[in-house]
């Protein structure tokens, strides 16, 4: 079935077969998101006169600590998936991410080296804090690939197909879910958007965009998450990444409010 005739259909592959080896599309899509964050943070670091190559040199250990991060949050909070195959936790290329632990771990440590390399903190956040939700907007078609992290059943004309194999037992006559790759996806580049322009326009002091970002990526975390239906570690009932999301829309807020100019003073 095509867009045209009311859904989004799935990949039938979820690699690219390139005869000696089989390149795995959600590996691929991780890749691209990283390599466009990095090019889009030298781009900024360089318009604000300052040297790429420092990008370069944070990346190199920002990155592999947002992967470790974010996998030892996915299977922190969906540790019953692995009882009994434990090997799996590390097999990152077959999917299983958890954005939040992979952007904290990924700050944390690229803020460590910029100290270490006398760079201005704030200023080097404010530089590649619009590059992060880029990386989220490019990565997310990754679970497209995989037919996963799908939400509720829907006929509107943008629903994804997912083929049986894929569907959760309880819906295994239903062939369309909402799209929430994409709804993540096209978020994130407005978020994008949202960031650099408030930072070209000095809204923010300097080093506060950060707060704009935890708090537009939790709000839109938070009616995302809402609609997913595959299985996830529960507190009082409800999912952990839409507790997780509340906290960040609340510590977002608070760094925002607190990092906002005179009005006077931004005009």
């Amino acid at each position: 079935m095509s867009l045209l005739l009311g859904s989004i259909p799935s990949p039938s592959k979820s690699y690219l077969d390139l005869g000696v080896i089989e390149l795995r599309a959600y590996g691929l899509m991780i890749a691209l998101g990283v390599v466009a964050a990095v090019w889009f943070s030298q781009k900024r670091w360089k318009a604000y006169g300052e040297d790429p190559e420092n990008i370069s040199a944070i990346a190199l250990w920002a990155v592999p600590a947002g992967l470790i991060g974010s996998r030892i949050y996915h299977v922190a909070t969906d540790w019953k998936s692995y009882q009994g195959r434990w090997e799996d936790a590390i097999k990152i290329w077959e999917g299983g991410l958890g954005i939040p632990g992979g952007l904290a771990a990924g700050v944390i440590v690229g803020v460590v080296i910029a100290r270490r390399q006398n760079i201005s903190v704030q200023k080097v956040l404010d530089a590649v804090i619009p590059s992060l939700p880029l990386a989220q907007a490019i990565g997310r078609w990754g679970n497209w690939f995989n037919q996963e992290l799908f939400g509720r059943p829907t006929d509107l004309p943008w629903a994804v197909e997912i083929g049986p194999a894929h569907r959760p037992e309880k819906y295994l006559d239903i062939n369309t879910f909402h799209p929430t790759f994409l709804y993540e996806s096209l978020w994130n580049l407005a978020l994008v958007w949202i960031l650099v322009t408030v930072d070209r326009k000095e809204y923010l002091k300097p080093g506060h965009l950060i707060g704009l970002w935890i708090f537009g990526y939790g709000l839109g975390r938070l009616w995302i998450e809402a609609l997913r239906i595959d299985q996830a570690s529960l507190i009082l009932g409800i999912r952990v990444n839409i507790w997780i999301s509340a906290i960040a829309i609340i510590a977002g807020a608070i760094v925002w409010v607190k990092g906002r100019k005179p009005i006077h003073d931004s005009i």
